[in-house]
Formats: C-alpha cells, sequence, structure tokens
C-alpha cells in the first residue's frame, strides 16, 4: 500500500501546479482525510521541500532520464520530483521504500505504461547520489554565467531572481540568501500582549513542553525551538503565528492609545492585533479588506485578540476609501509579490516572473494614493510590503513622494524605536535582508502629512 503521506503530496503538488490552489490550501485540501500527525507533518515535509528544490529536481530528472522536461507526463513529472526530493533530503526515508511507492502511485495516477520508466530513473539516482552532476560552486568573482547557472540550477531559484540580487548584492551575499530560503522556516510567535507578556507565554508554554527562545529583534516574538504550541487549546488567544520581520512592521507604524489607526490591508489580522495592543485597547482601529473570505478570516483573528477597539469594514476595491481624514496613523501592507517570503512560501518563486513587478507597483500606486487622503495633518503613513525588489518598495514611495509633496519621508533612524536600527537602510527606511540580519525580506518607510498648507 503506498504511504498516504506520499499520496497527499501527489495530490497537492498537482493542485498548485494547476493553479488550483496555494501552498497552505493545496495542504489543507490533501491532509483532510490523513488522522495520523506524522502523515500530516511528512505530507507537508514533501511538498514545501519538492517545490523549495523544484529546479535542481527537475535539472536531474532530465539528466537521468535522458529527455526534456516537456517529454516527461505532467503526473509523472510531479512523482519523480516528490519521489527524488525524499531521496535526496530525507535520509530518514529508506530508498526501497521511495521508489516501491512511486511505481504505486505512478499506476494509481494510471500512468502504468510510465512506471518502468519511474523505477529505471530514480535507481539510478540512487546509485549516483553521493556524485550528482550539478553545476559546481564557482569562485566569487569569476563568471557570472557560471554564478547564475550554480545559483539557479544547483541552489533552486529562478535565474531572473538570482540576477537581480546578485547584481545588487554579489556572489557572496546572493548565495546566503538562496541558501536562507532552502532551509525550513522555524515557527515564529507574537505574544499577545493584550493577554500577557512575553514572558508569560514562555512560562506556558513551558508548562506544555513548549520550548522556545526570543526573537532577536521583535520584542515580543519567540522561536519555537522543541514541542507544537499549535496543538494547545488552552494557548488560543494568547500568541499568534507571525514571522519576525512582519512583526517589525509595526513598529514603524508606533501606534500609541487613544489614537485612530487605519490598517487597510488588513487580513489576516497579525499586524492589526499587534496595533491593538499597542494601543493597549483604546482609542480606535478600523481593520479593512476587500474579499468577504479576507474579512472572515480578520474578525476570527480580531474575536481570537481579545481586542475591543477594533472595527472590521469592508472597503471597495477602488476609488475614495468610506472614511474622513481623522487618522493618526495609516498602515498600507500592501499586497505584493511577495519574494521576500520564498523561505516561507517556496511556490512563490515558480509563480512570479520579472514582468509581474511592475504590475505590482500600480496596484500598490493606486493603495497608497487612497490611503493618503484619510491622513490627519501630521499623521503618519505607513508603506509595507514582504518584497525583496526595489520597484515594489522604494520606486512606489519616491513616486508618492514626488507627487504628494505635503508628505516627507521620515527617517526612523533619528525617531524609530530601538529595535529596528540595526535594520535601517541609509534613508531610515526598514529593510531586512536574509544574508544581513537572517529574517524575511520586508520594506517599510514612514511618511508624515505636513501640518502647514501648501
Amino acid at each position: 500500500m503506498t504511504a498516504p503521506a506520499r499520496v497527499a503530496a501527489y495530490h497537492a503538488l498537482r493542485a498548485i501546479a494547476d493553479e488550483r490552489a496555494d501552498l497552505p490550501t493545496a495542504l489543507a485540501q490533501s491532509r483532510q482525510h490523513l488522522s495520523d500527525e506524522r502523515d500530516r507533518a511528512l505530507t507537508a515535509e514533501i511538498v514545501a521541500g519538492t517545490l523549495r528544490w523544484q529546479r535542481s529536481l527537475d535539472y536531474l530528472i532530465e539528466h537521468f532520464a535522458a529527455r526534456p522536461l516537456d517529454k516527461v507526463d505532467r503526473d509523472v513529472l510531479h512523482i519523480l520530483r516528490l519521489s527524488l526530493y525524499q531521496l535526496l533530503h530525507l535520509d530518514r526515508v529508506p530508498a526501497s521504500a521511495v521508489v516501491d511507492d512511486a511505481v504505486d502511485l505512478t499506476r494509481l495516477a494510471r500512468k502504468t505504461s510510465a512506471s518502468g520508466f519511474v523505477n529505471a530513473v530514480l535507481r539510478t539516482t540512487v546509485r549516483q547520489r553521493s556524485r550528482l552532476p550539478l553545476p559546481p560552486r564557482p569562485d566569487e568573482g569569476g563568471d557570472r554565467d557560471a554564478m547564475l547557472t550554480y545559483l539557479g540550477i544547483t541552489q533552486s531559484h529562478p535565474e531572473w531572481l538570482v540576477a537581480r540580487w546578485l547584481d545588487r548584492y554579489g556572489f557572496d551575499a546572493t548565495e546566503r540568501w538562496v541558501r536562507f530560503n532552502n532551509e525550513p522556516p522555524p515557527l515564529t510567535l507574537r505574544a499577545n500582549t493584550l493577554r500577557g507578556s512575553r514572558e508569560t507565554l514562555t512560562g506556558t508554554l513551558g508548562k506544555v513542553e513548549v520550548s522556545t527562545e526570543p526573537t532577536r529583534h521583535a520584542p515580543h516574538g519567540l522561536v519555537v525551538t522543541a514541542g507544537n504550541p499549535l496543538r494547545e487549546p488552552s494557548a488560543t488567544g494568547a500568541f499568534f503565528v507571525q514571522d519576525e520581520a512582519s512583526q517589525l512592521v509595526t513598529l514603524v507604524v508606533d501606534a500609541q492609545p487613544g489614537e485612530h489607526i487605519l490598517d487597510l490591508c488588513a487580513s489576516p489580522g497579525g499586524k492589526t492585533t499587534a496595533m491593538a495592543a499597542d494601543m493597549r485597547d483604546t482609542g480606535l482601529l478600523v481593520a479593512c479588506d476587500v474579499r468577504p473570505r479576507r474579512i472572515a478570516l480578520l474578525k476570527d483573528t480580531v474575536r481570537s485578540s481579545g481586542a475591543s477597539r477594533i472595527r472590521v469594514v469592508r472597503v471597495p476595491s477602488e476609488g475614495p476609501l468610506p472614511f474622513a481624514t481623522l487618522f493618526d496613523r495609516v498602515l498600507v501592507d500592501a499586497p505584493c509579490s511577495g519574494l521576500g517570503t520564498v523561505r516561507r512560501d517556496p511556490d512563490i518563486r515558480w509563480r512570479r516572473d520579472e514582468p509581474s513587478l511592475e504590475r505590482f507597483a500600480r496596484t500598490q500606486s493606486a493603495l497608497i494614493e487612497r490611503a493618503a487622503a484619510v491622513v490627519r495633518q501630521g499623521g503618519r503613513l505607513v508603506y509595507a510590503t514582504c518584497s525583496s525588489e526595489p520597484e515594489e518598495n522604494e520606486a512606489v514611495v519616491d513616486a508618492f513622494l514626488a507627487s504628494n509633496p505635503e508628505f516627507e519621508l521620515l527617517d526612523l533612524r533619528s525617531q524609530g524605536s530601538a529595535p529596528l536600527q540595526p535594520l535601517l537602510d541609509t534613508r531610515g527606511m526598514l529593510r531586512t535582508l536574509p544574508f544581513a540580519h537572517g529574517l524575511e525580506a520586508f520594506f517599510a518607510a514612514a511618511m508624515v502629512r505636513s501640518t502647514e498648507c501648501r
């Protein structure tokens, strides 16, 4: 009988490749019939790992199959990819079990005629896995094409993306970046300080054998080092799962008690609830989104936080916002390419292309213009993304400032909180970089509306 985790992984990879689901949705759907927690965990590991190493795996499949990928049936390709990933990256899985299950999966997929082909490719790989024919690491300062081949194929990233990073940061930094992306991310939590401090949460989790350590920069974050806090119903509302770099964005907003705050693109609500805690559940925090499903998710997050001063509002996707010019602080956590979160969402690297950056930037520019209209004089407008690319970050900010002279860029080096200081660039904007800070690539800039009429 084929291992249930491998069957579930196969169906998840098919759904993602056919664009019927993103990674979280595909995993949720494929694992819903798995009752064993070990099977559920293995499914997630196989799917994420296969997506993470997809380009490297494809290179090896072409080599060992002696045929181009477009000559390999799509379903058979999924089976080869997930099987090769297990053979090369999961040492605890017996090779014979992987190969046998791959052959069975081929038959399950009604591709019986390809079972011999699958068996041959995988057994050849097993024999040669100690000397895989992947492009070697070149010397820094050597041939650019060799660098791109190594970074793209051996380290499994799109060539257009590593070319950008190579040109901006050099080979050593880019290599550290791609290696960072290829490591499974830790589970990171943010303590809900409306219910208790980070120290209190550490003690609570410790009692149920969940070990943690404080995040390096985010003041309320914990990295889980052992155990699974998500299995503990008693901890519901005491914390939220949120990457450390994401937690830092609300430090740029710097919400204060009693203020009026707008979170324009709020779902799923991690930053909303963090700001509510910073406000000590006073004032008014309006949390918005566009799609009904996202609004439902946002309401669930707000409800679990215990915050009473958050109002959830569905806003139209275009046109003026239905609010007066009264907000002390407005956060535009803009929809973006997500290229800064490739470690957490490995499928993103294959779903984006270079032309999409300009399309995202146009949407982001429209959002920041809408948000600016409701910032009061002296108020703060914060623009943030989880993108690594300048078209979506400083280019959007600079274009906005050029067309809105009543706003000025706030240099956070002089007015930002202490945890932000090591993470600010030469203009005082938040910019986390994997190779420099060990964090996902996030960006945030704060702008202030003048108190004078112009």
